[in-house]
C-alpha cells in the first residue's frame, strides 16, 4: 500500500530529529535536534544543550556524533547518516567531515551562518579528505516553524 510509512525514509528520520528539537525547546534551549542512522537504525539522538551544559560546543550534532562514535566503536562513521533540523553551523559541519559521515540531511537552511551551503559549504570542499552527500529541505516547514516560534516567544518576553 502507498499509505504505509517507509521507516527508512528521510521524512521519518527527520521526524525523530524534530522530536529531539522539541526536547530542547522544553528545556529552553534553541530547538535543534539530531539523530544519526546506521543500517536504518537510530544509533544516536541529541538536542542542543549549550545552556544546560554551559558548553558552546554542545550542539545537537556534536553530541550525536559523540554518541554514534561510541555506539560504533570508532570515530569513523562512513556508513552513517545524520538528520538535523537546521543546517549545521561551520563547527558542526567540520566535525561531520572529520567523522566521515556519509550523508547530512537537514530541514531548514541557515543562509547567514550555515556550514552546508548557507554561508560556506564545508561538507563538500574539494580540498578536504572527505565530502558528505547533502540532502536539503526535508520537513523544512516544521523545522523552520519550531525555531521561529522559539525566537518569537523569546522576543516577546
Amino acid at each position: 500500500m502507498d499509505d504505509l510509512l517507509d521507516f527508512s525514509s528521510d521524512t521519518y528520520f527527520m521526524g525523530e530529529a524534530l522530536r529531539q528539537a522539541r526536547r530542547a525547546e522544553s528545556q529552553d534551549e534553541v530547538p535543534i535536534g539530531a539523530v544519526i542512522v546506521r543500517n536504518a537504525d537510530v544509533i544516536a539522538r541529541a538536542w542542543n544543550q549549550v545552556e544546560t551544559l554551559k558548553d558552546a560546543t554542545a550542539h545537537a550534532e556534536m553530541l550525536a556524533i559523540t554518541q554514534a562514535e561510541s555506539a560504533v566503536g570508532d570515530w569513523r562513521l562512513y556508513d552513517c547518516d545524520i538528520y538535523v533540523t537546521k543546517e549545521p553551523c561551520p563547527m558542526c559541519a567540520g566535525a561531520m567531515v572529520h567523522a566521515r559521515l556519509r550523508r547530512v540531511i537537514y530541514g531548514c537552511p541557515d543562509p547567514k551562518t550555515g556550514g552546508a551551503g548557507g554561508l560556506v559549504n564545508l561538507l563538500q570542499m574539494p580540498s578536504m579528505n572527505h565530502q558528505c552527500e547533502i540532502t536539503r529541505g526535508v520537513r523544512e516547514f516544521e523545522c523552520r516553524e519550531i525555531l521561529q516560534r522559539f525566537f518569537r516567544t523569546k522576543r516577546e518576553i
